[in-house]
């Protein structure tokens, strides 16, 4: 942006309020904004979004995580075609992007210019072009990608093939050419030999109306190897219980695919970018109950919501 003599305004904690005000306000001129799927759900859910005045916003870019369908299809509702991104730290970060034409359809992309997409399989490398429908790692190549991590042989033997980065994501392609990240390899579990890919559990948790936010992980079960675990934060205002995750689960998914059992907690752990920590949460229930509590507090961020209020947005000029 700055690059291309553009103006950025930087909010030095994110406050969802304000955010939508200065979207809104035609003295700011805001006409992109970027975030992480959190951002927009916690902007969808403050009393303002319903008023606000998206009319000059060009582009509302997501990344960063997966983006469930159903907010997609809340800020479709305002006007607004949320366009999904995919990148890395080691690309420089932009790697692929959606263009906001296609009919909205959960994480797909198409390789952006100059740089080359590879799939690898579980076990040896496919052709460039992947077979349609087939799950594999994504691999990257091109100009912008690092040549490496500084002083981390060790990592650059694993992460890396002939120049290309494994990016740890499993993946696949539909007939289009366009390319769907599923989920990260490492989140992945294995429940009575089925692969389960979380972000498709928690996509389908949250068509629920009452839940704030969700996340799933896999635990260890002596019949099945592992089980999903649900750890969901109900909005304010609302109930829910667990027979009713459980029976919106069994309509919609496969019946490994739910989770077999349900936590509730009032808000869970993000890192700095406002991504949901998935390690702090498989320590926090691998623990026993009592300590719990505990380790989600120390270790969360609170959400955009419950932040006090933030300090003046700072502009900066090309």
């Amino acid at each position: 942006m700055l690059h291309a003599g553009g103006t950025v305004l930087i909010m030095r904690a994110f406050d969802p309020g304000l955010a939508l005000q200065l979207i809104s306000d035609p003295a700011q001129g805001i006409n992109q904004f970027f975030g992480v799927p959190a951002i927009y759900q916690f902007m969808a859910q403050h009393p303002a979004f319903a008023t606000s005045d998206f009319s000059r916003l060009v582009i509302g870019g997501v990344g960063g995580a997966p983006m469930p369908v159903p907010l997609l299809k809340v800020w479709e509702e305002r006007g607004v075609a949320l366009q999904q991104g995919y990148g890395m730290t080691e690309t420089s970060p932009g790697r692929a992007a959606r263009s906001t034409r296609r009919t909205p359809r959960a994480r797909p992309a198409r390789p952006a210019s100059r740089c080359c997409i590879r799939k690898c399989g579980s076990f040896a490398l496919t052709e460039p072009t992947p077979d349609v429908g087939e799950l594999g790692e994504l691999w990257v190549k091109g100009p912008n990608v690092t040549p490496g991590y500084w002083n981390r042989p060790d990592a650059n033997a694993s992460s890396f093939t002939d120049g290309w980065l494994h990016t740890g994501d499993a993946t696949r392609v539909d007939e289009e050419g366009f390319y769907y990240i599923v989920d990260r390899w490492k989140d992945m579990y294995i429940s009575g030999g089925e692969n389960v890919y979380p972000a498709e559990v928690e996509s389908v948790l949250h068509q629920l109306t009452a839940i704030a936010e969700a996340a799933i992980i896999g635990v260890p079960n002596e019949q099945w190897g592992e089980v999903g675990m649900a750890i969901v934060a109900v909005k304010p205002g609302h109930t829910l219980t667990p027979a009713e995750i459980h029976a919106h689960c069994a309509a919609n998914l496969a019946r490994f695919k739910c989770p077999r059992l349900i936590e509730f907690v009032d808000a869970l752990p993000r890192n700095a970018t406002g991504k949901i920590h998935k390690p702090t949460l498989r320590k926090t229930f691998s623990a026993p109950k009592a300590d719990r509590q505990s380790l989600l507090l120390r270790n969360s961020c609170l959400p955009a919501s419950e932040q006090t209020k933030s300090p003046p947005a700072h502009r900066q000029r090309a």
